[in-house]
């Protein structure tokens, strides 16, 4: 990893380097995992508490009704964790196909929080500190306020118009009927009330006791059939990791149903093309190869990835054969752009942060409300507002994805973790929707096989592709890379900087062989690296 004067990309900001470290999208919640470690705690009290910390002060992107994952290791192994919840049981193909399709807001997209069970879970396994004690910033900034920053002030503003009409939105976010802004500040009495219920009953009170009765008095209010029997039958997996090989190192990612596999599947595909001949990152044939690999990729995930119940034909395995990954890199031409289908492997606005301490632990997590502010639903005195994650599933019928209840939808969020033969690489995460297992591709390659250094991965001008031939670029790519993508073929929409939201916000951690860390943290958002 190398760490170039001057940087390579427009920046303010230089790779972080510490033994004790956190990166977040949030400077007060990166602030507050690591004051976590300045108390004797460990990674995963780190993680924890800046994850819980977001849900108040990054609202436009989680909260406490989100899921989440995450990766860590321990020392010694990685651990794999799914805390993303289920459909309610009565949600069915006819439910949806009757109301006209599942809707992008309110209760009827809005499936179980997991998030809360996994911050129990994985405080439970690995974590040091007292349980409470990891609530105390985020209840302290739901009871004083905080000062809401420049990037969250703005989604702020472009959310408050679109989800007014929700359920409890405007009555919790929109306080005075003006959205905060840059600058302001906000409190919830009612949040802290329910970070302290967390935290005293270890989430029970979330999933089996006064604020699951709350939760489905207010789903069935408005039409929903989220039940208290569906949120006590909640529970977060132990799942591991699934992984993709590349030379020295090896990507790992959640197993379906989250879409971490297409990153590995990209990655697959890749080692069987000329892409370590390439010039460098933003050399116009290695982004070429990458588009097409990652398209590869997406098209079979698109077909096949789903809760891993119902993945009975086409299972992980089958995606991740590596003669199915070899005879995939075989469809790309390296001169002409173009639009794949899915093949046959079997013959026959969310939050993510990265922590690590000086004992080795590390940590990958990412929580999520899907869209910004998920389904715009707040249940009334909680602060309680809901993901849409309901959105991910399917209405085609026999669609391993088919909407149904009691199943978890595909989902967008992925925790990312790179492993050397035996010891720890880079805990890191790009949050943004389909953006990221492309930007997971991106940021491997980039640290490990072309050497930049995790801050210089973080602000390289990103690409993502969409439908068919299309892909997005940064207004910061170079115009004549840019054009000869174009005489390839591929479909370049240049996109500004005030819709660069789309290109995610990566956090990175990666290890030194001096010892210590050095962190990476996007300037897209507002947050840092942040260590001692």
């Amino acid at each position: 990893m190398l760490f170039p004067s001057p940087p390579p990309y427009p920046s303010q900001r230089s790779a972080t380097m510490a033994e004790n470290m956190v990166v977040a999208s949030q400077p007060l919640a990166g602030q507050a995992g690591l004051s976590m470690l300045a108390q004797g705690g460990n990674a995963v009290d780190a993680a924890i508490a800046t994850a819980i910390t977001l849900t108040q002060v990054e609202p436009t992107g989680n909260g406490l009704g989100s899921d989440a994952f995450a990766i860590v290791w321990d020392g010694k192994q990685l651990h794999g964790l799914n805390a993303s919840g289920r459909s309610p049981a009565a949600w069915s193909p006819e439910r949806f196909a009757k109301s006209g399709g599942i809707p992008d807001r309110g209760w009827d997209t809005v499936t179980v929080p997991g998030a809360v069970a996994g911050w129990v879970e994985l405080h439970a396994k690995l974590g040091k500190l007292p349980f409470e004690k990891l609530f105390e910033p985020a209840i302290r900034y739901a009871e004083s306020g905080f000062v809401v920053s420049p990037v969250i002030g703005k989604l702020w503003g472009l959310a408050a118009t679109e989800l007014h009409e929700q359920p409890g939105f405007a009555k919790h976010f929109v306080p005075n009927g003006v959205a905060p802004r840059a600058g302001t500040r906000f409190a919830s009495a009612d949040a802290a009330r329910t970070l302290r219920s967390i935290a005293e009953t270890k989430g029970e009170s979330f999933y089996r006791g006064h604020l699951a009765e709350l939760i489905a008095a207010d789903s069935a209010k408005h039409g929903g059939v989220m039940s208290v029997d569906d949120l006590a039958n909640n529970k977060p997996d132990w799942c591991g990791t699934v992984s993709q090989q590349f030379d020295e190192f090896s990507l790992h990612e959640i197993p379906p149903n989250g879409q971490g596999i297409a990153a590995c599947m990209a990655l697959g595909i890749l080692a069987h093309t000329d892409i370590r001949e390439c010039a460098g990152p933003d050399d116009p044939k290695s982004l070429h190869l990458m588009f097409e690999a990652m398209k590869l990729a997406f098209r079979d995930s698109a077909a096949y990835v789903a809760d891993p119940a119902s993945m009975t034909d086409v299972m992980s395995e089958h995606l991740l054969n590596p003669d199915y990954l070899a005879s995939r890199a075989k469809l790309i031409d390296p001169n002409k752009a173009q639009d794949f289908n899915s093949g046959s492997p079997k013959q026959g606005g969310t939050v993510c942060l990265s922590a690590a301490d000086s004992n080795g632990m590390m940590v990958s997590f990412i929580q999520s409300n899907y869209a910004g502010f998920g389904s715009g639903v707040v249940v009334p005195d909680t602060g309680i507002h809901l993901q849409n994650r309901g959105c991910g599933f399917s209405l085609e019928p026999g669609h391993p994805n088919e909407v149904a209840g009691g199943k978890r939808p595909f989902h967008t969020i992925i925790p990312g973790f790179l492993m050397g033969k035996s010891d720890p690489i880079m805990a890191f995460g790009v949050m943004g929707g389909m953006m990221q297992a492309q930007g997971h591709v991106q940021m491997a390659l980039r640290t490990q096989v072309w050497g930049q250094d995790v801050q210089s991965a973080a602000d390289a001008p990103r690409w993502r592709v969409t439908e068919g031939l299309g892909v997005s670029c940064e207004e910061a790519m170079n115009k004549n890379t840019l054009q000869t993508l174009s005489d390839m073929g591929h479909a370049i929409e240049v996109e500004m900087n005030d819709l660069a939201f789309g290109f995610g916000g990566a956090q990175l951690i990666h290890r030194l062989d001096a010892g210590g860390y050095a962190g990476g943290s996007d300037p897209r958002k507002d947050g840092g690296s942040y260590g001692f």
